[in-house]
């Protein structure tokens, strides 16, 4: 279906709004990670992790990072003693990682404060509105082929 023309482009709001939405959303995580010293960007990180992927190439993968992105990421996890990367046994090419004690430490906080993150950034929806809005978001990207979307959630 065809929204939008030459015409009207000028008027478009969907990007702005989306775009704005995930940086807010940001922001915000930011601000309940202050005391964790860690940014939301490296708490997505952290979070792909806790969910078993180990592997830089996958992080990029869910993402949307290039390689030279997630090596500095990586890097800064790392000197924070949140991570540790190690070479596969059986393909020295790869590069696994694992948390370290104090990053499983902070794994284990990870979706209290991401919980409370969400709920000041959805406070203005009621959870009927909550739900619309997922769905409406899952069947755009799901429309625009993103993979990551169908794997963990399915098809709408």
């Amino acid at each position: 279906m065809t929204h939008y023309t030459s015409e009207n482009f000028d008027y478009i709001r969907i990007g702005l709004l989306v775009g704005r939405a995930a940086l807010l959303k940001d922001r915000i995580l930011d601000g309940y990670l202050v005391p964790h010293g860690v940014t939301a960007a490296q708490f997505k990180v952290l979070m792909i992790i806790l969910q078993g992927y180990d592997t830089p190439a996958e992080l990029c993968r869910h993402l949307s990072l290039d390689s030279g992105s997630m090596t500095r990421m990586l890097d800064r996890l790392e000197q924070k003693n949140l991570i540790g990367r190690t070479r596969s046994e059986s393909d020295r090419r790869q590069v696994r990682l694992a948390l370290t004690e104090e990053g499983r430490a902070l794994n284990a906080l990870l979706p209290t404060i991401g919980a409370a993150a969400m709920n000041d950034f959805t406070r203005a929806l009621t959870p009927v509105e909550l739900q619309t809005l997922e769905g409406l978001l899952k069947k755009m990207l799901l429309a625009a082929g993103d993979t990551i979307v169908r794997e963990r959630l399915g098809d709408v």
